[in-house]
């Protein structure tokens, strides 16, 4: 969330980055403003309080001692009704700085100044196209009719035993999965990044920690029984890990990597969109975090960036980078940089990662902070990225290239499938 500082210091600046996001932040600014006001004058009655409290304690010793009873009767009844008092004080100032997290935990981060204008994903911008494009037949497959035509992925018999949304990955299918997991954790451990087997179920407090909650409950399963949510993203259990954290100056930057399976409602999901490996309900992903300085952050989402772009083109994917519009954001991004490959036989780009920085919003909610030279402690800087999400990538290998023979393997991913071809 945004920091008291961030807003009492550029309250106009926060209000017209946040109409970027399409979000009128106006009244709820001022209302901190306000509220943070009344906080501070609350404190300063409630410490005065102590302090009175204090010494009238001090003064009964010195008074009983000194037998001056009747006195020492008057303090205590005094105290009596100054602890009423402070309670009150302790009470509405207890109010008061719940109200300010909770109007907090409902504004959006602020996109940073290279976020462009825009309300859809029509006003994306194309940063950057790499690949070539396959030329397929006519009658090129999908990957739905690829998969049953080879025996790679029954969604059928997914509905059977789950529902829609819940693909059985089979023989070569299955293999294929695998291939890719571990293909991508390679590639992220030769990058430096440190690999983490998380939890797939995480509690409240990791849901607030990156922004899942308030913001994004009803996309989530729920374990209602135990108040756990099954993950959408190895993002969450991993960046919670340095949840209340103080991280000494010469631990960052951290790089992390992790493979999970995600759990996605995708309420409202209807069409092309769903069809085949589309949209899923469950999925799998490798993921890249990193906790930096502020002054680095940038620097490393460029890397982020380019690890994820040396993958499609290790794949041989056509691909191409937006830098996503304001209105198009996540609630808890600065700047998104999705990345889409190109399916040829469905003829349209699909997503297959996302790359963030989230500056100091996930850090403020995780208190995830690092110790600087000079001894203070700072918010650290968030960032992730999907490196990468498996359905549209099998989706995109498996239209782009097959041929009258088969499916071709490509050549990166022969010696973990251990065949070149799907026949």
């Amino acid at each position: 969330m945004l920091t008291l500082q961030q807003i009492k210091e550029n309250p106009e600046q926060i209000v017209a980055r946040l109409a970027v996001k399409g979000f009128d932040g106006k009244e709820a600014i001022e209302r901190i403003i306000a509220l943070d006001e009344s906080r501070r004058q609350l404190q300063l009655k409630n410490d005065n309080a102590a302090a009175e409290l204090k010494k009238l304690a001090a003064s009964i010793g010195s008074l009983m001692k000194n037998g001056q009873k009747e006195e020492a009767d008057k303090a205590k009844e005094t105290v009596a009704t100054l602890k009423e008092s402070q309670k009150a004080i302790a009470d509405e100032l207890a109010e008061t700085e719940h109200t300010i997290t909770e109007i907090l935990l409902s504004i959006p981060n602020v996109p940073c100044a290279m976020v462009p204008e825009g309300r859809t994903a029509e006003d994306n911008v194309v940063e950057k196209t790499g690949g070539e494009m396959p030329n397929l037949p006519e009658d090129a497959l999908p990957h739905w009719e690829l998969a049953k035509k080879y025996n790679l992925i029954d969604f059928d018999l997914g509905v059977k035993i789950t529902g829609a949304g819940f693909p059985v990955y089979i023989g070569k299918g299955a293999k294929l999965q695998r291939a890719l997991i571990q293909f991508f954790l390679d590639e992220a451990s030769k990058a430096g990044y440190v690999e983490i087997q998380p939890p797939y179920v995480v509690n409240e407090a990791s849901g607030y920690g990156t922004g899942q909650l308030p913001d994004k409950e009803g996309q989530m399963y729920h374990v209602t029984l135990d108040n756990l949510y099954l993950i959408p993203t190895a993002e969450v259990p991993v960046t919670n890990l340095y949840r209340d954290v103080i991280l000494s100056d010469d631990r960052l930057p951290v790089k992390n990597c992790a493979y999970s399976a995600c759990f996605r409602r995708e309420a409202g999901s209807y069409g092309k969109d769903v069809r085949g490996l589309n949209r899923l309900h469950q999925f799998d992903k490798v993921e890249i975090v990193r906790i930096e300085k502020p002054e680095n952050s940038y620097a490393a989402l460029e890397e982020m960036k380019d690890h994820v772009q040396g993958l499609l083109e290790k794949l041989g994917l056509p691909w191409h980078i937006l830098r996503l519009c304001g209105g198009d954001m996540s609630f808890t991004s600065a700047i998104t940089f999705d990345f889409e490959v190109f399916s040829a036989a469905q003829k349209r780009w699909l997503e297959v990662s996302s790359v963030s920085n989230f500056e100091t919003y996930q850090a403020n909610r995780l208190k995830c902070r690092y110790r600087a030279e000079d001894k203070k402690t700072r918010l650290c800087h968030t960032l992730n990225g999907s490196a990468l999400a498996l359905p549209r990538i099998v989706a995109a290998l498996l239209e782009n290239n097959q041929t009258p023979e088969g499916i071709v393997v490509p050549e990166c991913l022969r010696k973990y499938t251990g065949f070149d071809i799907i026949d």
